[in-house]
């Protein structure tokens, strides 16, 4: 087949959804991102790139920020948080929230993976600002985990894809990871 060029306006496919929270002007906020990644290993960080959002004015502040996993149960206030702006909107009240030890990250406790985040970087792009945060704690439930580590079946995540803007289910099992290749090693 033959590839045709498109739109250079491209997107990773497809982007986990997180809601990102900070603490602006005394309260939580939070807003659903799509543009987030692990950066680093050891320690372990987590970039988000934000446009000029209300949310970005806490991480600035206080220098924390927190990463919350929905699930698709959650996707409907996840959407909403994405739809309206802290702002113009109290979205505190939306999520039962607690703190772990950055009292300046708000977490929700309706999400089955909560990460707690000190800033360690921002980087200002044309129209992001990518912020770069150290994962200080995360919090989970057993009901989440097998063997003690994150069953994305049991979390049951979503992701986005843009810019057609939908939101899907993760699928299937494919393959184990550093695994699956094997067969291409030489002489082993």
């Amino acid at each position: 087949m033959k590839k045709i060029k498109i739109d250079n306006n491209a997107f990773v496919y497809p982007m986990p959804t997180v809601l990102v929270g900070s603490i602006v002007q005394g309260r939580a906020n939070f807003m659903a991102v799509g543009w987030v990644s692990r950066v680093n290993s050891k320690p372990p960080m987590i970039g988000i790139a934000l446009g000029p959002h209300f949310t970005n004015q806490g991480i600035e502040e206080h220098k924390a920020f927190s990463v919350n996993i929905p699930s698709i149960s959650m996707l409907e206030k996840t959407d909403y948080c994405g739809m309206v702006s802290g702002s113009e909107t109290d979205k505190s009240g939306l999520f039962d929230i607690f703190y772990g030890e950055l009292k300046d990250a708000p977490l929700i406790k309706e999400c089955p993976v909560c990460m707690a985040c000190r800033l360690h970087d921002e980087v200002r792009l044309p129209t992001n600002t990518l912020f770069i945060g150290e994962i200080i704690e995360v919090y989970s439930e057993d009901r989440y985990l097998t063997d003690g580590k994150p069953d994305v079946r049991k979390i049951s995540p979503f992701t986005l894809t843009m810019p057609d803007n939908h939101y899907w289910g993760v699928g299937n099992h494919v393959g184990k990871a550093w695994s699956a290749g094997k067969k291409f090693k030489k002489n082993g």
